[in-house]
């Protein structure tokens, strides 16, 4: 849908390998600015009445993208119109990327294809339901952490709990590495580093008088700092198999990387910051907070500057907040006009400014 709705405009779309993705410039030029968008939902029910509720059963763009997937559309149009009349003083790359809710994710996919040659900036926009419709928060350096996946498994002789003694006590065992990994963790990284480590799901047993022979833990590892990240992998293996010293278990660490953290360049944070305040306002860009989630934007940056900001979604006069990654998330519609608006400034001031 969004390569045939960018043909219909005159332009030329080409699909990722896969065909789950779509890459396309605008205007000519040898300096080249990119602007990504992510279309991937998630698996979750979608609980709101509107026109536009999910059709498929358990699944739902409960994060925005198909918002991120509009605003660019909409940014190609009107950039389209430029370039045919040369109002355009430069070129434009479109990056409409898949799988940004899973690990691995699509950004590499996008870079792999040549999403980034001859890219000297690039620029992205992600829905804040938590910020009122028409407002834009930037922020300069850390803006969301590295996310990474944990699994601890745990093997070990079994039993009955009447003679604990004569088992592993894999619960036990257990029990000891979810509470104490966390704060054997808080005392080896440095507090700056903003490392947070949260279990979110754990499975031992299925009786009450018999002591498993497998237990497992999973949960998320998140750092705003770089290097702390990637020293993590190591770190927490470590702190795991010290956590469950002496109990008899066998300890296996399953370590997945995430995500990168986004950093965001000065530069390009001035340049978007000051386009936000040239289509809505200059009272309308305010700061925007560091995050503790996971963006693969990030993979972007680490080979060419660039800056993500928040757009205000939040419905005026909502009774309840609702927060990215649930059922009932949605926004005010208004926001898609906000952010074409904001994302044609950037591309029109990156090209203008010499800077990248």
């Amino acid at each position: 849908m969004v390569a045939r709705t960018l043909v219909e405009a005159g332009l030329s779309p080409r699909m990722l390998p896969r065909g789950n993705g779509v890459i396309c410039d605008i205007g000519s030029g040898d300096r080249v600015i990119a602007l990504r968008a992510d279309l991937d939902a998630l698996p979750l029910p979608d609980t709101k009445d509107v026109p536009y509720r999910s059709t498929v059963d358990n699944v739902c763009h409960a994060c925005g993208h198909d918002v991120h997937t509009t605003i660019l559309l909409g940014v190609g149009l009107a950039l389209a119109q430029l370039a045919e009349t040369d109002g355009l003083p430069g070129r434009v790359r479109l990056l409409f990327q898949p799988a940004e809710e899973t690990m691995p994710s699509g950004a590499p996919e996008v870079i792999a294809a040549g999403g980034l040659k001859d890219v000297s900036v690039v620029f992205a926009l992600h829905c804040a339901p938590l910020l009122p419709v028409g407002l834009v928060g930037v922020r300069s350096g850390p803006f969301t952490a590295a996310a990474d996946r944990l699994e601890v498994r745990l093997t070990g002789k079994g039993g009955h709990t009447a003679r604990p003694h004569l088992t592993a006590d894999l619960v036990y065992a257990l029990g000891r590495v979810i509470v104490g990994m966390p704060a054997l963790l808080n005392r080896r990284v440095d507090p700056l580093a903003g490392m947070s480590m949260v279990w979110g799901a754990v499975r031992a047993g299925e009786a009450a008088n018999a002591i498993p022979n497998e237990a497992t833990a999973r949960g998320t590892v998140r750092t705003l700092n770089r290097e702390a990240w990637q020293g993590a992998p190591e770190l927490i293996t470590e702190l795991v198999n010290a956590a469950a010293e002496g109990t008899g278990a066998n300890v296996e660490v399953i370590y997945t990387r995430g995500v990168p953290p986004v950093v965001n360049d000065r530069l390009a944070t001035a340049v978007i910051a000051g386009a936000a305040g040239a289509a809505l306002g200059a009272d309308r860009v305010v700061e925007a907070e560091i995050s503790m989630g996971g963006e693969d934007f990030a993979y972007y940056l680490e080979h060419v500057p660039g800056a993500m900001v928040r757009l205000g979604v939040g419905v005026p006069g909502a009774t309840e907040k609702v927060d990215i990654h649930q059922s009932a998330f949605d926004i005010d519609e208004r926001a898609i006009g906000y952010g074409v608006r904001v994302m044609v400034h950037t591309a029109l001031a990156a090209l203008s400014a010499g800077t990248f």
